[in-house]
């Protein structure tokens, strides 16, 4: 880490004590535009919302009387040592948070120990946000031409020492995010040359990938065991559970309501990502004790790299891994080994479910741009 990010991470531990205060930061220096197509989600926003429903609606079992005086929150994945077992998820145009982008989000995860998922949508190349860091690393593609074109793309992440490639499987459409047409806001790729191909995209565009490429697969977009057990069998080496944070399809269920029966589908077969809602330490820990390998969170961490870019997002995984760290504490389970489902029940929700919800001293006014 050099010495310019290390004061620039000073200075946000000075500034930000709790993670709703990044939030609020990031509402103060993006522009309607940019915030809306943050917090958005498709049509009703109903998807956005059972996300944190889902979570909001589990409740802990807490243990007692362990001696609880050494506890790690770390993990592996894909064989890389995690010190928080959580992934930038990829939000497509980084730059539109940072004018850095992905460099900055690499260098983030990289000083934390934590991982970035890349998305395929971005001005800046992946050679060179690959070369700020060497985080745990994973380039997400949306298809946009035939398969030389994606071998192409899939050559170029090898040789910049990547960590796994993903297929987006989820987003066949461009879903109708009326925040965004509200505003008359529209991102380029909505309409791009090429998506006919994105909608093609198929299982045999899986086995041919799994024949020809020699790194890790992760498939992302899974809402069901029937698609997740099929994945497995052709050999997906993570199965990413997500609904697109509720930004493709309207009404579906919460990522954490479709997470049990995914993990039970895949029986360990391969390694399982959820994302969708995540905001707090203990949705990791929950997210965890229902047999997930790993988190990936969005909307948070681009609030963080907006606040503050690479130490923005520094201090969102610090302050995630001091939740977590309290939770597993107060829990009586000594590592993430040791998370399970009998750590959890269900209970009722005790307030409405909003994008960010898991901040209650937020005044939702503050994050609602008027229309």
């Amino acid at each position: 880490m050099d010495d310019l990010l290390s004061r620039e991470i000073e200075t946000a531990r000075a500034r930000f004590q709790t993670l709703h205060e990044i939030v609020r930061a990031a509402r103060g220096v993006l522009d309607r535009n940019i915030w809306g197509y943050l917090i958005g989600g498709t049509e009703t926003e109903t998807t956005v919302r059972r996300n944190r429903h889902a979570i909001e609606t589990l409740a802990f079992r807490p243990r007692v009387l362990r001696d609880m005086r050494e506890l790690s929150v770390g993990t592996e994945f894909l064989g890389r040592p995690m010190r928080v077992p959580l992934l930038f998820a990829p939000v497509g145009s980084l730059e539109s948070f940072h004018h850095e982008g992905g460099i900055s989000a690499h260098r983030g995860v990289d000083a934390m120990g934590a991982g970035l998922m890349l998305s395929s949508i971005s001005s800046i190349t992946l050679e060179d946000v690959s070369a700020a860091g060497d985080a745990l690393r994973i380039y997400t593609l949306y298809k946009r031409g035939d398969r030389d074109w994606m071998d192409a793309i899939v050559k170029r992440a090898v040789a910049a020492n990547f960590t796994a490639f993903c297929l987006t499987v989820d987003s066949a459409y461009y879903s109708r995010r009326e925040r965004d047409y509200a505003n008359r806001f529209a991102k380029p790729w909505r309409s791009g040359e090429g998506m006919e191909w994105q909608a093609a995209l198929n299982w045999d565009d899986v086995k041919y990938f799994k024949d020809t490429h020699d790194i890790p697969l992760v498939l992302k977009g899974f809402a069901t065991a029937e698609d997740a057990a099929i994945a497995v069998d052709h050999g997906a080496d993570v199965v990413h559970v997500s609904n697109h944070g509720g930004r493709q399809l309207d009404h579906g269920l919460g990522s954490f309501d479709v997470l049990p029966e995914i993990v039970q589908a895949v029986g360990g077969r391969a390694k399982i990502i959820v994302d969708g809602g995540i905001l707090r330490g203990t949705d990791i820990v929950k997210a965890l004790a229902l047999g997930a390998d790993a988190v990936a969170a969005g909307r948070l961490m681009c609030c963080g790299l907006a606040a503050g870019g690479a130490a923005g997002v520094v201090r969102v995984l610090e302050l995630l891994e001091e939740e977590m760290r309290l939770a597993m504490g107060l829990l009586a389970a000594k590592s993430v080994a040791e998370l399970g489902p009998h750590h959890l029940r269900s209970a009722a929700a005790v307030r409405e479910p909003h994008v960010f919800s898991g901040f209650p001293l937020l005044d939702y006014a503050e994050q609602e741009p008027a229309l």
